[in-house]
């Protein structure tokens, strides 16, 4: 009868936190969109907006979706139904491209990062992995001041690999000389690196103070153990190559499309990719999303390729060599890898989208794994 009482409230307790959660997600969509709705009232009173309440009305919609596709990926582990397919993953070199990629961001907040990482391997989901160390990052830059730590270690007489992330809340001095509290750490991307890391079977400790902030997450399957004991065989069977799961879910891909029809079609081919997909119509608002963050590919319509694009390339390659560009071509089964193009980009024709996009999307981000 105790064990039945503990399951009963332990299933309480996640009904709670989970009704809690949707509450939560309720609050933060709608104050953006509360604000912006306002804004559109005003518009539509007056026929007019400058420009500041037009950059607050693309924030405050935009803060909305994030909060929104936040709590798409939450539904995933609340469904209990996530499917993991554990592969060799370089835990280190992971980390540094995500930090790589978002270094702009990094740079705008003023935060200086410390790494302090050893080379290690671990064994777990492609997908969430990314995930986990994108949703982690996000967490840390919307609270850190100043510095961020991160180091990567193996435990002493263990096999286990521990990623430990320290930042500052405040500043020692302000610590001292404020009475106001440090903002509150358990947000919403907290609650998603929280349920990631224990979807993935991660150890999860957490230690706060007045001053800063500690996480330590503990991977328990490191390639050196699983390898002692275990076959060639039984290794391969285990460790599935990237390729034949999903190796670039997670990365974000920019598609520059004027016409719904092309939009439609090139979201169809990637739905189940697991790769982000953000779509803008034209090359302006294209260089205004890259400028609040770059994403990993830009895939763009021929007829919009021109003096404007050939700009905005320019600025890019320049802040991030390894940016990829795939054009879609306007007719035709056309699939040319930058490799063999003289102007080094991919080309893949309309009528090849199906068949083509997603293996110029693998060969592309690729060569930046």
């Amino acid at each position: 009868m105790a064990d039945s009482d503990d399951k009963d409230s332990h299933t309480d307790a996640e009904v709670r936190h989970w009704r809690d959660l949707v509450s939560r997600l309720g609050a933060d969509i709608a104050a953006p969109l509360t604000s912006a709705l306002d804004r559109v009232h005003a518009l539509s009173t007056t026929g007019r907006i400058d420009r500041q309440n037009l950059r607050s009305l693309r924030e405050e919609l935009e803060q909305a979706r994030q909060v929104g596709m936040l709590g798409q990926q939450l539904a995933r582990f609340g469904s209990g139904r996530l499917r993991q397919s554990h592969e060799r993953m370089h835990l280190t070199q992971t980390l540094r491209s995500v930090l790589k990629h978002r270094a702009r961001e990094i740079q705008n907040r003023g935060l200086v990062v410390t790494e302090l990482m050893r080379p290690v391997e671990v064994i777990t989901d492609a997908s969430l992995l990314f995930g986990l160390l994108t949703g982690l990052l996000d967490w840390t830059m919307a609270h850190a001041r100043d510095h961020v730590e991160f180091r990567i270690e193996m435990l002493l007489g263990s096999s286990t690999a521990q990623l430990t992330t320290r930042f500052a809340r405040k500043s020692p001095h302000a610590a001292l000389h404020s009475a106001e509290p440090a903002p509150d750490l358990d947000t919403l991307d907290w609650e998603l690196v929280q349920q990631t890391a224990r979807t993935m079977g991660l150890n999860v400790e957490r230690f706060d103070d007045a001053v800063s902030a500690t996480l330590v997450l503990g991977f328990p399957r490191t390639v050196n153990e699983e390898v002692e004991g275990v076959t060639a065989t039984e290794l391969q069977h285990e460790l599935a190559p990237a390729a034949t799961t999903k190796p670039l879910a997670g990365h974000q891909v920019l598609v520059v499309a004027s016409r719904r029809e092309v939009r439609t079609q090139v979201l169809d081919v990637l739905r189940n990719t697991g790769l982000i997909i953000d779509f803008v119509p034209s090359i302006v608002e294209a260089a205004q999303f890259c400028r609040e963050g770059l994403p990993h590919a830009i895939v763009y319509e021929a007829v919009l390729g021109g003096e404007q694009l050939a700009q905005l390339r320019a600025e890019l390659e320049h802040e991030a060599p390894g940016l990829s560009f795939i054009e879609l071509t306007e007719e035709g089964t056309t699939f040319e890898i930058s490799s063999f193009s003289e102007t080094q980009t991919t080309r893949v024709g309309r009528d090849a989208i199906a068949a083509s996009l997603p293996s110029a999307l693998m060969f592309e981000l690729s060569k930046a794994l």
